[in-house]
């Protein structure tokens, strides 16, 4: 069987008969947690197994796992700073604020690895405008030359223990002040005046990055349906421009952002067209449900290919992984993170 182009939810910290029977439909591919899936470390790795054996070749199990407030699994895993803390490291020594990035994104990376997940969706490349409030700090920085060295310190970090980077939320969701899980965000640039949302992808992709998450964000001057649905901004500027041969998620397609283009079937129909290769459907049982009655296409060969580099590899054991020297030395850089950041006053100052 197939990994489908679906990546559902589940409703607990166990797998119910039900659910078991919506992970061996042929429309699933993938499966995405939250912290009501979590109790303790020993329940994840229970549960992440679960997942894997339903069916073969095993279905993959992603989360988001950026560090700050977006962090699903809290006690018995390190807590990651947000991503602006590691910006703040950057602009006193950048060379510090780099190991930093490379080190946190090994860390995620590592201990999700240790539990079997296979994929943390990260890291965020948004860049800090100021003005988007669901944003804030999971963005590095908000000048890209920045956001661009610290992302790819991190999907370096990241693939050292075993896991893929995310790259999101493409194009750009950094400069609109409406929250997508609430609304549709409207960003009046054209592409033109875009570069530097772009200039982190471009890095990042130069350097193989295997997967990027699509915003639900209008972009009215290059098209009239959200970048989430838009094959001018997936075929053309990612998979054509910016030559990305990586996959291609949605966002979660249950969010208000996505409810420009129709139904949940509509939504799906039309994310795919655009040449996404992953419909992420969350927290709307119904909504999975209308898409498994109603969803009727075949599976992409080439997303297919795509989807099976994203399996997570090399991870430790837990028990291991507490007792490496790498975990050691990264806890003593959280502990840095910790402490308030330091000012530095430019000349001048009072």
């Amino acid at each position: 069987m197939t990994l489908g182009p679906l990546m559902i939810d589940l409703e607990g910290p166990e797998l119910a008969p039900d659910e078991r029977e919506l992970l061996r439909h042929p429309l699933v591919g993938s499966v995405i947690l939250f912290s009501r899936n979590y109790t303790d470390p020993e329940q994840l790795t229970r549960l992440v197994a679960d997942i894997h054996a339903v069916r073969s070749p095993p279905l993959l199990v992603a989360v988001d796992h950026e560090g700050g407030r977006v962090q699903r699994f809290r006690s018995g895993f390190s807590q990651l700073p947000p991503a602006r803390r590691i910006g703040h490291e950057y602009d006193l020594d950048p060379r510090a604020g780099i190991e930093l990035a490379r080190r946190m994104g090994w860390l995620m990376a590592a201990e999700l690895r240790a539990h079997g997940v296979d994929i943390s969706f990260a890291p965020c490349v948004d860049l800090d405008y100021g003005v988007s409030e669901v944003i804030g700090d999971r963005a590095f920085h908000s000048r890209p030359d920045v956001v661009a060295q610290l992302a790819l310190a991190y999907m370096h970090g990241m693939r050292e223990a075993g896991m893929a980077a995310t790259a999101k939320h493409f194009p750009g969701h950094g400069a609109v002040v409406a929250d997508s899980h609430l609304a549709l965000p409207v960003d009046r640039r054209a592409l033109v005046d875009m570069e530097d949302d772009l200039t982190p992808y471009r890095r990042l992709i130069a350097n193989g990055l295997p997967a990027v998450m699509v915003a639900h964000v209008l972009f009215p001057a290059e098209d009239d349906v959200p970048a989430s649905f838009s094959a001018r901004w997936i075929r053309g500027v990612l998979r054509g421009e910016l030559r990305f041969q990586g996959v291609v998620f949605t966002d979660d397609l249950s969010m208000a952002g996505a409810g420009v283009v129709g139904d949940i079937v509509a939504r799906a129909r039309r994310a795919l067209a655009a040449g996404c290769d992953v419909l992420v459907v969350c927290n709307d049982r119904a909504a999975v449900i209308r898409l498994l009655d109603g969803l009727d296409i075949e599976p992409e060969p080439a997303s297919q290919l795509r989807l099976v580099r994203l399996r997570g590899r090399d991870g430790l054991p837990r028990e291991q992984l507490l007792a490496s020297q790498e975990w050691s030395r990264c806890q003593e850089y959280l502990a840095r993170c910790a402490a308030p950041p330091a000012l530095r006053l430019e000349s001048g100052s009072t």
